[in-house]
């Protein structure tokens, strides 16, 4: 699952209203790259560590009271034994999981992928191959990842701070509901591309979550077409897996989207024909 996706996983445990919480304006580096924090998270989401921290450093020094950049930043550095446990059991990869549905399911936020994926040594988050056998903590991470965590949190609230306004035993489904209202109330206000990732985070908790009125079938379509886009790019760059994945998502939500239909089939054969090769 994606970086994009992930972003107002993180964003939503800030405290306040999601809703009507602001999200700082994107940095701008010496060499006149423009970083946000959704193409930070996107670029850890494709396994760019050091890029990404190195990002990630540069943009809280621009905006230092972001508490989900330094959560995000949090998972990066942190020993994700000391923050999820040692204790572990085994997981069995099954088709439609990612490391965001996992954490989602298992940690209670799909924000926490990236502390998931390091826990499992995982290279490349975007890549998680069904029959893959991966490792999930044997107990409930939160409480021990921060002072004062309660015992039924989730590690978002504990690699954050505590306040945010859903509770740690709320049902996926009803979760991604709200996350989809959430989204419609982003897009409201303008924050078009704030709107596109919590609605891609509503998604990768519940891929089959239907759209509420026109505009969130028009928001879904527009969150569709940037998975697509970005896909094409890793596709033509030959990072295959990723771009299945990418497509996978996509039809996992929309499996009618011709795009991803054809070009799916078309990364799958020329794969094959590289490993003859």
């Amino acid at each position: 699952m994606t970086g994009c996706a992930q972003v107002n996983a993180l964003k939503s445990k800030a405290g306040g209203n999601p809703a009507t919480a602001s999200t700082p304006p994107p940095t701008r580096t010496e060499t006149g790259r423009t970083l946000s924090f959704a193409a930070i998270v996107n670029e850890l989401q494709l396994g760019h560590y050091n890029d990404g921290e190195q990002d990630l450093r540069q943009y809280l020094a621009q905006h230092p009271g972001d508490r989900p950049a330094q959560a995000m930043l949090h998972q990066l550095t942190v020993d994700p034994k000391q923050a999820l446990g040692t204790r572990s059991r085994t997981y069995v990869v099954q088709a439609g999981d990612s490391y965001s549905t996992l954490a989602a399911r298992y940690l209670g936020d799909p924000g926490a992928f990236l502390i998931l994926a390091r826990y499992n040594g995982s290279a490349n988050p975007s890549v998680l191959r069904t029959g893959e056998t991966i490792r999930l903590p044997a107990s409930n991470p939160a409480a021990s990842a921060t002072t004062g965590a309660a015992p039924n949190a989730s590690v978002g609230d504990a690699l954050t701070a505590p306040g945010g306004e859903a509770s740690a035993s709320e049902l996926p489904a009803a979760k991604a509901q709200r996350l989809q209202r959430e989204s419609l109330s982003l897009l409201d206000q303008g924050q078009n591309d704030q709107a596109m990732a919590r609605l891609g985070e509503a998604l990768s908790i519940d891929p089959g979550l239907k759209p509420v009125g026109p505009q969130a079938v028009a928001l879904r379509e527009q969150l569709l077409s940037s998975y697509h886009e970005r896909a094409i790019v890793l596709y033509r760059d030959q990072q295959l897996d990723q771009a299945i994945s990418l497509w996978d998502r996509i039809l996992a939500i929309n499996p009618n989207y011709e795009p991803a239909v054809i070009y799916r089939a078309r990364a799958l054969e020329l794969k094959h024909r590289l490993k003859q090769i």
